[in-house]
């Protein structure tokens, strides 16, 4: 046919087709080529554009017309208001009119006829009144030979007589309505039904089973007829999914639970290779049923949707029984093996969604479409979902042609949606429990890689190696976790994998941490000169400190390893979440074009699961503006460098905390190590028997004889050798100069003020910004190498704050009582230690204090606490019960 020329002929061609795809089809195909031919395809692109040119044409006439029509309505809508009120003043004149006629017609009528017309009217009502009773009285001789009727009619195998004669009498059951009668016939009509049901059962069965479609199309005709629909869905629906839940319960499994065993014996299988058997061969029937449903029920689509739902729910042991189950028998590492069960169960469900499609177009062996139209519906279901399908969401924009229209096709979305969350609502349960599966499988893996290691054998030595190897094994089991989170959960277990990963990691390293604290490994025998220069030999440190040392330098050497593994790995989680936030974005926008899941249903029923949280959309909102705030424009031709990027919140919190625990037990056991030499030297000093001296520190000689007192103002040798030791600290370190493991996590480190870091990290920055043109900023910047004399000074405040710290807490408030020229000698101590520390950038209040008061006179003393107020300084109160001010 060719193309026509005028726009009116398009659109009464349009208008005679109830299918747009064949009126295109009949439009673009000539008289004179066959369907099979072959078409040019230039010429098929040449009548496309002409009648695509044709059809814009009548768009843009028929929204003229409408615009034209509008315009008419809208001059036409003020004057129908005057119109109705001068209608409505003409039909008040006319019923006036009307009654004035009426009452001199009655008027001029004589009575005599007038009697004779009531006489008439009365007898007509009478009449009426006996046809009704004789309807009635018919209607009662009729019930009262249906029993007879209806049997005879089964006994002859006239079954759909029979179901028609009951039919009729069906509807004469309003006539009793509200009467007693009522139920005794309600009761006989039921009885008769069952008796026709009963008589018509062992035929149906053997029709079904031997698929005769022609059979089965006529018993479901009786059964309408009678309103028993339901019953031959149900009859037909059991004989059909006999064989596929035989299969079910009969095959014996690995995973079986013993308490109930199978009814036969065979070879035994895995629930995963008996599971694709059973999809395999539910989808093979389920390819016979297309053509049989089709020919046999006016709504193939809803059948078929039913039929599943109804096979799915029959299966004994349950598919939630089974899963427990498969659970039970793999324990911890239950995940890696749902995910290929749930894989298969997606591939069932695609697999039925193609047959699905196939059956829609299906429409040989239709019932007549008012039986379908008016047909009770099946069975109720034992679950409606609380929302529409995923792909009538609000938001979406669709063309219906009625509000009828809209409400079928909600009702036939969730309809054949109901076969599918009968599916994976098992599932359910385990992609709402996926963090603690996750995390129980972390652990177990890395359970099986350290079950070989020997831990009672494993050297100091070798800790911080070990450490690293089994950060590599623990990075690795976690690499394939954001893999696996969108296997089973497509996306939606993101924040249950971030708590998975984040208490795993935490997990590992507090262990680690453990071992340090409680030092469960072996020391080794290592010699000073093996890990120190011989100008180190002057200090006091044996092989066993040495050892310490270094053990603790190379394990913050491997926590650096390991933060910058982790810092690796978070970049990965977060593209992976950026990943799922775009295609939530995206399946909120065209959820038809761009599903979440595999199927629609396992969509809906993520959608409304505990899964998708508040929190899970928070976290994708903040991992998509932190996407969106981390790329900057840049310039290429001008060479224009962006501002560096702000550090993004990390997504392994707990994991983050637990490595700077890790590396502050580390700073604190070396620390331990480096200051025991000068905390051995105050082992004796509070004891010391010169803090009691009674001799004048300011005696005098006279008469040619020296008195030499028992405590001189200079400090004591053991203040002389705790200030070497603090003065050899600095050359410690530049031993360590170039070892990076002293500037990872110098936060932590005690006493070390926050403007010293603040300074280190100008300076990290500083060195950062001179080498961006060469590469662009990460979402995590590798620590840079920090100047070791900062870092030096940094580990030097702290340590001397440290051991400041153990002096004032342990060492003076020991001291049982200070004489006066015990309190000279502790004066000038700790004025001598004051003046090393300070070499050292320590400022220490508490020492100047200590300093302060003891080196007062008991006068200035006794005058300085009775002008202090309450509550007392406590450094001050010390101070006045060792000189006996109080």
């Amino acid at each position: 046919m060719a193309i026509p020329t005028f726009t009116n002929q398009v659109v009464d061609l349009l208008d005679q087709h109830d299918d747009v795809v064949s009126w295109i089809n009949d439009t673009l195909t000539p008289n004179d080529i066959d369907d099979s031919s072959s078409v040019d395809l230039a010429v098929l692109d040449q009548e496309i554009t002409q009648l695509l040119s044709t059809l814009d044409i009548a768009s843009e006439d028929t929204s003229a017309q409408l615009e034209r029509a509008i315009d008419d309505i809208s001059r036409a809508i003020p004057r129908l208001a005057y119109d109705l009120h001068f209608m409505k003043d003409g039909a008040s004149t006319l019923q006036n009119a009307l009654v004035g006629v009426l009452q001199r017609s009655r008027d001029a009528v004589p009575k005599e006829t007038s009697v004779a017309l009531d006489n008439l009217h009365h007898l007509d009502m009478i009449k009426g009144r006996m046809e009704v009773s004789r309807e009635v009285l018919r209607e009662a001789e009729s019930w009262s030979t249906l029993e007879h009727e209806v049997s005879s009619l089964i006994l002859e195998k006239s079954y759909a007589k029979a179901a028609d004669r009951l039919s009729e009498a069906n509807k004469s059951m309003v006539v009793f309505q509200n009467t007693p009668e009522y139920d005794p016939r309600r009761t006989l009509m039921v009885n008769l039904q069952n008796q026709l049901e009963a008589a018509l059962s062992t035929a149906l069965v053997s029709a079904i089973n031997s698929q005769d479609l022609s059979a089965c199309r006529d018993y479901f005709s009786i059964f309408f007829t009678i309103q028993r629909e339901s019953e031959f869905r149900n009859y037909y629906y059991a004989s059909r999914r006999a064989s596929i839940v035989s299969f079910w319960q009969d095959t014996p499994l690995v995973e079986l639970d013993l308490s109930s065993p199978p009814s036969s014996s065979g070879p035994v299988q895995s629930f995963t290779e008996f599971l694709q058997k059973f999809y395999s061969n539910f989808l093979s029937l389920l390819n016979l049923e297309r053509i049989a449903i089709s020919s046999i029920f006016p709504d193939p689509s809803n059948t078929l949707s039913q039929f599943i739902s109804s096979t799915i729910t029959s299966l004994q042991p349950t598919i939630s029984q089974r899963l427990s189950s498969y659970a039970s028998h793999h324990g911890e590492s239950i995940l890696i093996h749902l995910i290929p069960v749930l894989r298969a169960t997606e591939e069932f469900a695609t697999g039925v969604e193609h047959i699905m499609e196939k059956i829609k177009y299906a429409s040989n062996a239709n019932l007549p479409s008012t039986q379908g139209n008016t047909s009770e519906k099946p069975q109720t279901h034992r679950r409606r979902s609380s929302r529409m399908s995923i792909s009538l969401r609000s938001g979406q924009h669709r063309s219906l042609p009625s509000t009828a229209g809209l409400v079928k096709t909600i009702v036939d979305s969730l309809e054949n949606l109901e076969w599918e969350q009968e599916l994976f609502q098992p599932f359910l349960d385990l992609q709402t429990d996926y963090a603690t599966l996750e995390r129980r499988y972390l652990e177990h893996s890395f359970i099986e890689i350290i079950s070989s290691d020997s831990r009672d054998k494993i050297q100091a030595s070798d800790r911080p190696r070990l450490f690293r190897e089994r950060a590599v094994d623990v990075f690795g089991i976690a690499e394939n976790s954001m893999s696996r989170c969108k296997a089973f959960t497509y996306g939606y277990g993101a924040v249950g994998l971030i708590h998975a990963l984040d208490g795993f990691f935490q997990s590992f390293i507090d262990m680690w941490t453990a071992d340090i604290q409680t030092g469960s490994y072996n020391q080794p025998s290592v010699s000073k000169g093996s890990v120190s220069d011989n100008e180190l030999s002057d200090l006091d440190y044996t092989a066993q400190d040495w050892s310490s040392i270094q053990l603790s330098l190379h394990l913050l050497s491997s926590a650096r390893t390991v933060f910058d593994r982790l810092v690796v790995f978070e970049t990965k989680l977060r593209a992976y979440l950026s990943q799922v936030a775009t295609l939530f974005r995206m399946a909120a926008n065209d959820p038809l074009n761009f599903p979440i899941a595999t199927t629609k249903g396992e969509s809906q029923l993520l959608e409304q699961s505990t899964l998708n949280s508040t929190d899970l959309h928070a976290l994708l909102i903040a991992v998509e503006t932190d996407s969106g705030a981390r790329d900057p424009p840049y310039s290429a031709s001008l060479r224009l460098q962006a501002p560096a990027p702000t550090p993004l919140e990390p997504l392994l919190v707990n994991a983050r905390k637990a490595l700077s625990t890790f590396a502050q037990t580390c700073q604190t056991a070396m620390t331990k190590t480096i200051l025991s030499p000068l905390r051995s030297h105050l082992t004796g000093y509070a004891s010391s028997s010169g803090w009691l001296s009674t001799a004048d520190p300011k005696a005098a000689t006279s008469n040619n004889d020296l008195r030499v007192p028992t405590f001189s103002l200079s400090h004591s040798e053991t203040v002389q050798r705790v200030a070497e030791g603090l003065l050899n600290l600095p050359r410690l370190f530049e031993v360590y100069a170039d070892d990076d493991a002293l500037a990872f996590s110098l936060e932590t480190l005690p006493y070390v003020e926050t403007e010293m870091l603040h300074n280190l990290t100008e300076q990290a920055n500083d060195m950062t910004s001179q080498q961006s043109h060469r590469r662009r900023s990460s979402i995590y910047m590798k620590p840079t190498v920090i100047d070791s004399e900062l870092v030096s000074s940094a580990w030097l405040v702290s340590l001397g704050h440290t051991f400041l710290e153990y002096l004032i807490a342990d060492i003076l408030p020991a001291i049982p009582s200070l004489s006066i020229a015990g309190a000279a000698q502790l004066s000038s101590d700790l004025e001598y230690l004051s003046n090393i520390v300070r070499a050292l950038n320590v400022e220490h209040r508490t020492l100047e204090q200590w300093k302060s008061y003891v080196s007062m006179d008991n006068e200035e003393g006794m005058r300085t606490l009775a002008n202090s107020s309450s509550p007392l300084d406590p450094v001050l109160e010390r101070v006045a019960k060792l000189r006996g001010w109080r």
